[in-house]
């Protein structure tokens, strides 16, 4: 693959359930020149409706130190393989319950499409929460170009946006970044509920965490919070447009990779605090330029940790899991 290769934007697919030929893509969009594989819908047994879902989280027990902080990348709905990294780390069971006591965990957004189990990737890190919470820790989440993606298909369908290159539509989106008819079938309202007030950004420990690799949070605030609250906010319009214009640019990435990349993160750590960013969004094979061949020839990318980069400033936690990759659960601080 030449060193341009997965220097976009989301991938945009070829997708069967298209019956005709989709329009020009929006501005801002360039496709990389391989193509994720997407996980054909699986007969998954429905997940039961958790009883809990917005628990408040301390920070630790009572009149003691925070636990051990941990962040996991993009999960895709590879539901298997999160539960045995989590697993692996000591911060579920095998029955798949919180046994970390008060550790604290942030996952970096991007639950569902291109995996066969998205809805029970959520219902999962719901779940978590919960017991976490009950045992003095927390779980909590970030939102990710992928909960925006499906939050507009599920409220949108094929209501026409302003893409910036013509009509385009929610759901030809989503179908075409991988979502999975399995996921949309069986999710319900208060999934939309619980991912439409996640936060885009926070910061734990002097680590900045963000979902996507890019500079856009800036234009929504001066602050964590006011960044969150004007997504959360934007969210509450159910306007297609405003909804696919968060989308838009919360897909674009690599804005800490290459020449200037250490400013755009100093930049970033100067406005909203901490002492290194931490996100998911952009695969690590492709910030390498390290992919396979479009045939696979190549073998499966090798990823063995989160990718430290940008003078050390900017720590990358998607695997690549979708690309045969590697689901990455962390604890911080990493090394430099």
């Amino acid at each position: 693959m030449t060193q341009g290769a997965g220097r976009g934007s989301d991938m945009w697919h070829n997708a069967s359930a298209m019956s005709a030929t989709p329009d020009p893509l929006p501005g801002g969009y360039t496709p990389t020149q391989r193509d994720l594989p997407v996980v054909g819908p699986a007969a998954v047994a429905p997940s039961p409706t958790p009883t809990l879902v917005d628990t408040p989280s301390p920070l630790g027990r009572p009149g003691g130190e925070p636990g051990p902080l941990y962040v996991v990348g993009d999960v895709h709905g590879y539901l298997d393989e999160l539960r045995t990294a989590l697993l692996n780390q000591g911060l579920i069971d095998t029955e798949d319950h919180w046994i970390a006591g008060n550790a604290r965990l942030w996952f970096l957004g991007d639950f569902t499409d291109r995996g066969p189990d998205g809805v029970g990737v959520i219902d999962l890190v719901m779940q978590l929460s919960a017991e976490a919470a009950a045992a003095g820790g927390y779980c909590k989440a970030l939102m990710g170009n992928h909960e925006l993606l499906l939050i507009g298909a599920k409220r949108f369908g094929d209501t026409p946006v302003n893409s910036g290159a013509g009509t385009a539509s929610f759901k030809a989106a989503w179908l075409l970044n991988g979502g999975q008819h399995s996921d949309m079938e069986r999710l319900q309202d208060h999934h939309i509920q619980w991912m439409s007030r996640l936060d885009a950004m926070a910061l734990a420990d002097d680590h900045l965490l963000v979902h996507s690799d890019t500079t856009a949070y800036r234009e929504y605030g001066d602050t964590i919070t006011d960044v969150n609250d004007a997504i959360t906010e934007a969210l509450t319009h159910h306007d297609a447009d405003e909804t696919w214009d968060l989308f838009r640019k919360f897909t674009k990435r690599f804005a800490f990779r290459d020449e200037g990349g250490s400013t755009a993160v100093r930049e970033m750590l100067d406005t909203y605090g901490g002492r290194r960013l931490v996100h998911g969004h952009s695969p690590i094979p492709y910030l390498l330029g390290e992919v396979g061949s479009e045939d696979g020839d190549d073998g499966a990318p090798q990823v063995h940790g989160p990718h430290v980069y940008a003078d050390s400033l900017a720590v990358a936690m998607d695997g690549g899991v979708t690309m045969a990759g590697k689901l990455l659960v962390s604890q911080l601080p990493l090394p430099a």
